[in-house]
């Protein structure tokens, strides 16, 4: 079994972790600068991370999760946000492959316009799907990374997303997609892991 077969085998959601370990910033820095590279549409770069590790930030964000014990336990909560508008910084971003040459401004001036027209002639509600969709692709990255050196984490969608948008005082035009809470897992009550289907229960060629 190679590495990466068992690193995904054995990656799973903690529902409990050992408090009291301290994940040093440096860490999260180095395993963001491996999230960076997660795919995104156009290159845009939708996920915005927030770490939340100050005890009483992370009180008020364990209220809007509903007070679980994964998060009061976690070493630190990682608030995974979607930028709705993250096709306004395809300007910037395609910036670099204009003066380097690689694109002409014929293709920088077709692109931004093809960008544009994407996100602004499809609306809100595609900004905001794209917003959630991107920012997942880079939540799986950083908890493969986390995984990777050591950490375990769980992905959450229980929270009240007023609420943490009011705690956390995010701008509009993030959506909150997921926590992820972070830590070493606390295995004195470890539970089997859960049914998984079988390949041909959920792979079709074709057709469904």
């Amino acid at each position: 079994m190679s590495d990466f077969q068992m690193l995904v085998k054995t990656r799973r959601s903690a529902n409990k972790f050992t408090q009291g370990i301290e994940i040093p910033r440096s860490e999260f820095e180095e395993m963001f600068g491996l999230v960076k590279f997660s795919p995104s549409a156009f290159n845009l770069q939708h996920a915005q991370f927030l770490v939340v590790d100050d005890p009483d930030v992370k009180e008020q964000v364990y209220n809007a999760a509903y007070q679980q014990y994964k998060v009061k336990s976690s070493s630190a909560v990682v608030v995974v946000l979607g930028d709705m508008l993250a096709y306004q910084q395809a300007p910037q971003i395609y910036e670099g492959l204009l003066q380097l040459g690689v694109i002409s401004q014929l293709e920088y001036n077709q692109t931004i316009d093809m960008i544009n027209g994407t996100y602004e002639g499809n609306g809100p509600v595609f900004q905001r799907e794209e917003a959630i969709r991107n920012a997942s692709l880079a939540a799986m990255t950083f908890m493969l990374t986390a995984k990777d050196r050591g950490w375990d984490t769980c992905p959450m969608i229980g929270f009240d997303p007023a609420q943490l948008s009011n705690v956390l005082n995010l701008p509009e035009r993030y959506v909150p997609v997921m926590l992820i809470t972070i830590g070493q897992e606390d295995t004195t009550s470890l539970r089997p892991r859960g049914y998984r289907k079988p390949v041909g229960e959920f792979v079709s060629f074709n057709r469904l």
